[in-house]
């Protein structure tokens, strides 16, 4: 990892918690492909400001993009929740933790060799991904740099059987394991309860099952979508170098928290991010 400063702050960091995320604002406006070249549309995503006798010391958001094969060869799903779920997590990153964050998420794709530069990327709806060798050759080099990635909203067997193809491209003498919820990437800084389900479906699914204790989507190929699985591929240290979100989608979460107020209260203040807060503080401090 060429610039590891991004990690050093994160180890000098005190996390100031705010126990309730607070009324809800509108999120970005576009949402696609189109917004990627230029300025993102923030829409009422507060903005804040930066220290600028450190203007480059700053956490950033950065979301990989990848190719998918089969019906969504054309679909885009590498900006699944883009942009609204970056900047609205970017907001609440920084208004509860201590965290200094840049306002502007990135976009990277595997080849960019800008990639070393940020210690933690995001991956999501990857159910279809491809591969080729010399992006997983790119990949192995940065997770074996000290590079993190979460990967999220992905359902079913024949996704999970998807990005596990695509991963064994980048680790073939290694599997991920399932983590048990009393890992303490569920505990710090935020201590979710273990008997917390941290199951999310899309904003749709959550409201046509509201109060059914339906949490799953079925409108998968493959089925088997009822259990979540939180899991993650080790080093030979054991640092955690990839997190497997599986049969959820935490990115929703942060997509959607504008759009209904029980939707916000029951998955996004909750669930999605407490959690996403959780993943990037034990991945930059491990």
């Amino acid at each position: 990892m060429r610039n590891l400063a991004s990690k050093i702050i994160f180890l000098l960091l005190t996390v100031i918690l705010v126990t309730n995320a607070g009324a809800q604002f509108g999120g970005g406006g576009r949402r696609g492909p189109s917004t990627i070249d230029g300025p993102i549309d923030r829409g009422s995503v507060p903005e804040w400001s930066v220290d600028q006798r450190f203007p480059t010391d700053l956490f950033t958001f950065a979301r990989l993009k990848y190719r998918s094969t089969g019906r969504e060869r054309s679909s885009y799903a590498w900006w699944t929740d883009y942009p609204n779920a970056d900047l609205n997590f970017c907001f609440r990153l920084q208004q509860m933790t201590s965290i200094k964050v840049n306002m502007q998420p990135r976009i990277l794709e595997i080849n960019n060799p800008q990639l070393f530069d940020f210690p933690w990327i995001f991956m999501s709806g990857a159910g279809n991904i491809i591969l080729s060798d010399e992006e997983a050759l790119v990949l192995r080099k940065y997770f074996k740099s000290g590079g993190f990635m979460m990967v999220d909203d992905f359902w079913g067997q024949a996704e999970w059987n998807g990005v596990a193809r695509a991963l064994k491209k980048v680790f073939p003498d290694r599997d991920p394991v399932d983590l048990r919820r009393n890992h303490a990437i569920f505990k710090y800084p935020f201590n979710i309860p273990d008997d917390r389900p941290l199951q999310t479906p899309n904003i749709f699914s959550a409201i046509r099952n509201k109060n059914t204790g339906v949490t799953w989507e079925d409108d998968h190929a493959g089925g088997n979508t009822r259990q979540v699985h939180y899991r993650a591929i080790f080093d030979d240290k054991g640092r955690m170098m990839v997190m497997l979100c599986h049969n959820t989608d935490n990115g929703d979460g942060w997509e959607e928290e504008t759009s209904d107020p029980w939707f916000f209260k029951e998955f996004s203040e909750n669930k999605n991010f407490p959690l996403g807060i959780n993943i990037i503080f034990y991945s930059m401090t491990h």
